[in-house]
């Protein structure tokens, strides 16, 4: 699967960025692809085209551009628990830089990129996101309802930004809590504030997961979560992306 490496203009700079696209001449359906807080490494370029072989042009963005280029932390070949503190230390600056505002301002850029490639169909695209790119999902989903026709977050705290951002998404949504993440009572207070706000949704606790489990270089990699992640992941981008 051919992978290119791109420069994204953005309003404060450039932002390194990677696509994944199948080796064909014609135009695929795209899909904005956000990281979790670890960023760009081996795992998500791996992840970028298994997607990619099933028709789609993804686009992975360094959100963290502002801090130097991929990757931005020097991070072990596997993260485990005995690396948790010392990356943590570097990264929750980073998160806490990455503001509502800045992540809305990149989002314009990365969709405007993203539908001005070459081998990108026209039409609605999809974004979808891990942990934090679960938020920036939900987030760029919300601010731009006429152009993003699916959205999925997973080991995410999507409806961090409450009922009001919710309300303004037209996509369909899937979210794929980790069971660590959100209680049952808890998920049955967010799907009600889904549905009060008219949202087409399913939301669910993967069983027997853990925070980060579509992540296989991670400690909380979860076989059974990844798979159900592709599971659910597919049929919606088949659904809301097919026709592009």
């Amino acid at each position: 699967m051919p992978t290119k490496a791109l420069q994204i203009p953005t309003a404060d700079g450039q932002a390194d960025a990677f696509a994944a696209f199948p080796d064909r001449g014609d135009r695929h359906p795209g899909v904005l692809m956000y990281a979790d807080g670890f960023g760009i490494r081996p795992v998500l370029r791996e992840m970028a085209c298994e997607l990619a072989g099933h028709g789609y042009y993804v686009l992975v963005p360094n959100f963290f551009y502002r801090h130097g280029p991929a990757p931005v932390l020097d991070l072990p070949e596997h993260i485990g628990e005995e690396h948790r503190s010392t990356v943590f230390a570097q990264l929750m600056p980073m998160i806490e830089a990455h503001t509502a505002e800045r992540s809305l301002s990149d989002a314009d850029a990365y969709l405007r990129f993203l539908t001005t490639q070459p081998e990108v169909a026209a039409g609605p695209v999809a974004v979808i996101g891990y942990c934090i790119g679960g938020l920036l999902a939900m987030r760029t989903a919300a601010a731009h309802p006429g152009q993003v026709a699916a959205v999925a977050a997973f080991h995410a705290p999507a409806g961090a930004d409450g009922p009001d951002s919710l309300s303004k998404i037209t996509a369909q949504v899937h979210l794929g809590h980790a069971e660590t993440d959100i209680t049952p009572e808890a998920l049955g207070e967010l799907n009600q504030v889904l549905d009060d706000a008219g949202v087409s949704y399913t939301s669910e606790i993967y069983p027997g997961t853990v925070h980060g489990f579509t992540m296989s270089d991670t400690d909380a990699f979860d076989p059974a979560g990844l798979q159900r992640h592709w599971d659910r992941l597919l049929p919606l981008l088949h659904r809301t992306l097919a026709g592009s």
